[in-house]
């Protein structure tokens, strides 16, 4: 039996411990809400995030970040992206008072504002900066809602060590999802992250009752934009965007009512305000952070990214969604096949 320590209690770290706890590990998931932690280990219920749905009774739940990583040799961040470094900075307080080195494992998705940093950097600057090959990320189309009720589902783990992937392969897998081993670190994260801005343009369309060749486009012209970042900044293999992180992740984030940055869009897209969407949606729309980050990386290396930046000026400079549509539809012609 695996000690894991699971950081993080919303939706998606309520699902994957429960799912590791079915695995047959020790789990524990540390939130800084004691009712959540109390319903967790009370009920079995995480009601807030996860309605009409109830955790692995195995997995427990605490408030104090020692006894969550006592033993563990896993620890899996599933943090928003804004609280990652400051988690990680106490992580290695503790691990270094134990003088433990568990293998991190990264379910967040985003690019971190400012720094433009990666979770897999924050995690190496904060945690182990000198041991960076001890840092595996998961991605790839993957809801906590239809992970909760056990449907199918295929995602990737990557790492720059080989050995290390496949080790949470072979803990994280089961009969209802199955894990992919990829060398491609940055690629996976790039991927998984930068989807989040293109799922709120596709709810944007929606919201502005565009139909299906809109929605096939955009998300087209999206994934080539993700993959232009992810190769031309970030150094990635262009071939990890045609895989489950990439046009897979981008899919069911683009088409589904459970991802919040596609209601997020839908929202925007009828009219709503970014202040008055994210004040309502309960939880965290990590798209609308890292259209931040992705426009500052896309100006410093002068990337072409016109979907990205649309979004950007809607969320950001008040831009008229009607006259971001006609700027790129606008645009001088290009080339379909280019990095």
């Amino acid at each position: 039996m695996t000690k894991i320590a699971v950081l993080g209690n919303g939706s998606w770290g309520s699902v994957l411990g429960s799912m590791l706890a079915d695995n047959g590990n020790d789990v524990i998931l540390y939130g800084n809400i004691d009712s959540v932690n109390n319903e967790i280990n009370t009920s079995h219920t995480n009601t807030h995030y996860m309605k009409n749905w109830k955790l692995n009774p195995a997995a427990k739940a605490t408030g104090n970040l020692e006894e969550a990583l006592d033993g563990a040799e896993i620890v899996l961040f599933v943090l928003p992206t804004k609280a990652v470094r400051i988690v990680a900075k106490n992580v290695r307080k503790v691990l270094d008072k134990m003088g433990a080195k568990p293998l991190l494992v990264t379910a967040t998705k985003g690019i971190e504002p400012g720094s433009k940093k990666l979770i897999s950097d924050i995690l190496t600057e904060e945690v182990y900066p000198n041991d960076g090959d001890r840092i595996v990320a998961i991605s790839g189309p993957s809801h906590a809602e239809n992970v909760a009720q056990k449907d199918l589902t295929a995602i990737a783990c990557a790492s720059t060590n080989e050995e290390n992937a496949k080790r949470v392969q072979k803990l994280f897998s089961n009969d209802y999802v199955r894990f992919y081993t990829n060398d491609d670190l940055v690629g996976v994260e790039v991927g998984g992250a930068v989807k989040n801005v293109i799922a709120i343009a596709a709810g944007i369309l929606v919201g502005k009752k565009y139909g299906d060749d809109a929605k096939a486009a955009l998300m087209t012209r999206g994934l080539a934009e993700i993959a232009r970042l992810g190769v031309n900044y970030f150094g990635a293999n262009p071939m990890t965007f045609s895989g489950l992180s990439g046009i897979g992740d981008l899919i069911v984030t683009c088409t589904s009512v459970n991802s919040r940055n596609w209601r997020a869009g839908k929202q925007i897209g009828e009219g709503k305000t970014l202040d008055y969407v994210l004040e309502n949606m309960g939880q965290v729309v990590e798209g609308a952070t890292t259209v931040k980050a992705v426009h500052e990386l896309a100006e410093e290396k002068n990337i072409d990214m016109p979907i990205n930046e649309a979004v950007y000026h809607v969320l950001y400079e008040n831009a008229d969604v009607d006259d971001e549509i006609k700027k790129m539809m606008g645009r001088s012609p290009k080339a379909e096949i280019r990095l």
